[in-house]
């Protein structure tokens, strides 16, 4: 399946294009009559064609009005069709392929396992919260809204918001007695329906030509951001730049650099080597791993706030975990334009974290190497000049974000990006 927009489905091109012929018969699927609606929503968000005309259409007299399944096939009531004006039905479509493109289904799952919710009232919050997170503002500048589509108003709730945090705002009551019978299908909560064909059946995308959609509908976003609503603007950054789960990826590269072959290893008399039973009266070292010494360079410039500063000294307290709680092991280097003291690691919340003029961090590469660690650490905002050659040793990078050109001073500055040696995380 190709992800190239409308071209790439020339069958359903030609249904659409059928539209002068006779209305469909009373109980069958109007196909002229949904295609139009279709093509009527992809002219009103063309940035939403290349998922509108992925959507594969499945007739179904079980789903009350228009559902979807996290295979992108889009399950249709023939009455429901026969009833909504052709302008409403668009604004079905829209709303339908919302759901697949913000992944609701997977994050309904994803909070169902951290919340402990199961049962089909809780995925009835879920679709409904999905809801809101959608109907807040793809309506209106050519798309009319469907009657009955829920809005975070009807709630009492602020428009805005995501679907996560509607769902701790409310609970089923007497707010909700008149939303019983929605139901968006599995692509909106994740729960299986009985009409629902599978992984199995035909005509699904798989995760790839999802992924494939996803990347096209945001591309276009993000060449036209002037015409799309905010909810859309902020899905699309997220799909070319997905958050980073940053505090495991910044564990596990410290992991990695302290266990590396070569990081905390001597040869030591504690030990024979078993080697020594081929030497009689010959005592051999054996090598031994210890926990590796790692050095911590702060970055205390005034272009980093209190509260990263805050951030990175949780960091510190994380790393001396990760070398087995062994303090003695870590330094602490505050740096600006000059490397501080390097402080023994006591206490994280200890450490005086002195600066606040520019940045130099090569000062503080020089006095971290003074130590001799086997791993640096660096946390910084990246807008300093890096050392010229390679250290001696395993290094990791923990950078806070800043807009592309970011500088207090100078506008036009564009920090040097991290050397190819280093290790890099993003932080936040």
């Amino acid at each position: 399946m190709s992800t190239d927009g409308p071209e790439a489905r020339p069958e359903t091109v030609r249904e659409e294009a059928r539209t002068s012929e006779a209305p469909a018969a009373p109980g069958i699927l109007d196909l002229d009559k949904l295609f139009a609606a279709r093509l009527y929503a992809a002219r009103a968000r063309p940035y939403l064609a290349t998922a509108l005309f992925a959507l594969h259409v499945v007739e179904s007299r079980q789903v009350p009005t228009m559902a979807v399944d996290r295979h992108w096939r889009c399950y249709v009531s023939p009455g429901f069709v026969d009833r909504m004006p052709v302008e409403e039905l668009a604004g079905v479509w829209v709303h339908e392929v919302s759901h697949l493109l913000r992944d609701h289904h997977g994050r309904s799952d994803r909070v169902a396992r951290e919340r402990g919710l199961s049962g089909p009232g809780e995925r009835l919050r879920m679709n409904i919260a999905a809801d809101c997170e959608i109907n807040d503002d793809i309506y209106g500048d050519g798309l009319v809204r469907p009657e009955g589509a829920v809005g975070p108003t009807a709630l009492g709730l602020s428009p805005g918001e995501l679907m996560e945090d509607y769902l701790r705002r409310f609970t089923l009551g007497a707010r909700t007695q008149d939303m019983a019978w929605l139901d968006c299908g599995s692509g909106a909560d994740g729960r299986q329906r009985g009409w629902d064909l599978g992984p199995d059946g035909a005509h699904g995308l798989s995760r790839q030509e999802q992924d494939g959609v996803r990347f096209r509908v945001a591309q276009g976003l993000k060449g036209r951001p002037g015409d799309a609503p905010r909810g859309w603007r902020r899905w699309a950054e997220e799909a070319f730049h997905p958050p980073q789960p940053w505090r495991e990826l910044l564990g596990a590269a410290v992991r990695s650099a302290v266990s590396a072959p070569g990081a905390g290893e001597d040869y030591g008399y504690d030990r024979p080597s078993r080697r020594a039973a081929g030497l009689p009266g010959v005592v051999l070292p054996s090598l031994r791993r210890r926990p590796p010494r790692v050095s911590v360079v702060i970055d205390t410039s005034g272009s980093v706030s209190d509260a990263e500063l805050g951030s990175a000294l949780l960091e510190v307290a994380a790393i001396s975990r990760a070398v087995g709680g062994r303090r003695d092991l870590v330094t602490v280097v505050p740096c600006d334009a000059a490397a501080r003291v390097a402080h023994p690691l006591c206490r994280a919340e200890g450490i005086p974290l002195t600066g606040g003029g520019g940045t130099d961090l090569r000062t503080g590469f020089a006095k971290a190497l003074r130590t001799r660690p086997e791993v640096i650490v660096v946390l910084t905002d990246g807008q300093t000049p890096w050392p010229a050659a390679r250290p001696a040793c395993r290094t990791v990078v923990g950078l806070f974000p800043r807009q592309p050109g970011w500088n207090e001073d100078d506008p036009d500055y564009v920090p040097d990006a991290p050397p190819a040696w280093a290790r890099v995380v993003g932080i936040g």
